[in-house]
């Protein structure tokens, strides 16, 4: 619709400022707060005209009450018409609503951005000059539990080509003391190449034997197989991988591979001992991946041995990568596709410092998976 400018201008005739049309009690928010009254009266004649064709003869219009609504652009004040039977729910702003459409996700996309409550409450203060309670922001972030436990429980596909396991550190109040927990990722790639995060557990640390049990939900839930398994050098990993999934191919990522030995060499070798482990993950097949190792044990194995049994004790779980061609290869032989998702969950877990329950922790992680 067009407003008429003689409108316009009649209603801009007494503004001297900014403030007067943008501030707290400014024009804008004056004709939002009438254009929303208007429209809970037209509601109001709508329920009533419908009672009346009902035979409901005695419900009449019982004047009207003062409502505040938060809202992005801050405080509206609103008059909701009432009637003598309390019959009648608004559909623009329900009974004991008072944010409206829009300020709740405003407050569920800063929570997922790692913000506290107490510094949501003083950027949507300094923002839209409205008081937050920390009862309000709790509130709203509460209700992303029900969308996170049908997201968590929700079927999946029968097969996936490709799937990245891994853990991130988290700190939760538990009995009094902060402890570090460990949260499960399981990432993975369908049959059309798009990744898709199947879900995110936690638990006391990172074990195989809880993995057993996340593996063992995910065929619960579809997942009849699995082709490739991504994962970080755990010890009993690949074992609880097949498992549930006995003819998954396991493989794991050479960079934990090139960390892990790591471990063991002086700072003054380090950058020699990862310029001669490249010949061997960059081999074109197995056997020319054979005689790099060879010859990486020939240059360091008096010197550095325990760098040289790291990779002989996990040879067969290191090479299966060098079985498939080069596009296949970019995407298994290291777990960065689920590295570079941890790093977006830090960004929002860091600044936090702990979470006072576990559901603190995931509402947190989920929303900042979705962001």
């Amino acid at each position: 619709m067009t407003i008429r400018k003689e409108l316009l201008d009649e209603l801009l005739a007494s503004m001297d400022s900014h403030e007067d049309f943008l501030g707290p009690d400014g024009l804008l928010n004056e004709l939002t707060g009438a254009l929303m009254s208007r429209v809970m009266n037209a509601e109001m004649d709508e329920h009533l005209s419908k009672e009346r064709a009902e035979a409901k003869l005695s419900n009449a219009r019982n004047g009207s009450r003062g409502k505040t609504v938060k809202t992005p652009k801050g405080e509206i004040q609103v008059q909701v018409p009432r009637d003598r039977q309390s019959t009648f729910e608004p559909q623009l702003i329900p009974k004991r609503q008072t944010r409206f459409q829009g300020f709740d996700e405003e407050i569920l996309s800063l929570y997922g951005r790692g913000m506290t409550v107490r510094e949501i409450r003083d950027h949507l203060g300094r923002l839209y000059n409205v008081e937050v309670s920390p009862d309000l922001i709790s509130r709203a972030t509460d209700a992303v539990l029900d969308e996170l436990q049908a997201w968590r429980t929700r079927p999946l596909d029968a097969v996936y080509p490709v799937l990245i396991l891994d853990a991130i550190v988290l700190k939760i109040r538990e009995k009094g003391c902060v402890t570090n927990k460990a949260a499960y990722v399981a990432m993975g790639i369908g049959v059309d190449g798009t990744k898709d995060v199947l879900g995110i557990w936690i638990d006391q640390s990172e074990g195989a034997k809880f993995w057993l049990g996340v593996l063992t939900e995910l065929k619960n839930r579809g997942v009849h197989d699995i082709l490739i398994a991504c994962v970080d050098g755990l010890k009993g990993f690949p074992d609880a991988i097949e498992t549930v999934f006995p003819k998954a191919t396991v493989q794991t990522c050479i960079v934990h591979m090139i960390r892990a030995s790591m471990r063991f060499v002086s700072w003054k070798d380090r950058k020699k001992i990862v310029k001669d482990l490249r010949p061997i993950y960059t081999a074109a097949t197995r056997s020319e991946a054979e005689a790099a190792l060879d010859a990486f044990e020939v240059a360091w194995g008096t010197t550095n041995p325990q760098a040289v049994k790291t990779w002989r004790a996990n040879w067969e779980r290191v090479v299966p990568f060098l079985d498939f061609p080069d596009e296949i290869r970019r995407v298994i032989y290291t777990t960065n596709a689920i590295e570079s998702l941890n790093a977006s969950l830090r960004k929002a877990i860091n600044p936090r410092g702990h979470f006072p329950t576990e559901d603190a922790a995931l509402k947190v992680l989920y929303l900042a998976m979705q962001n």
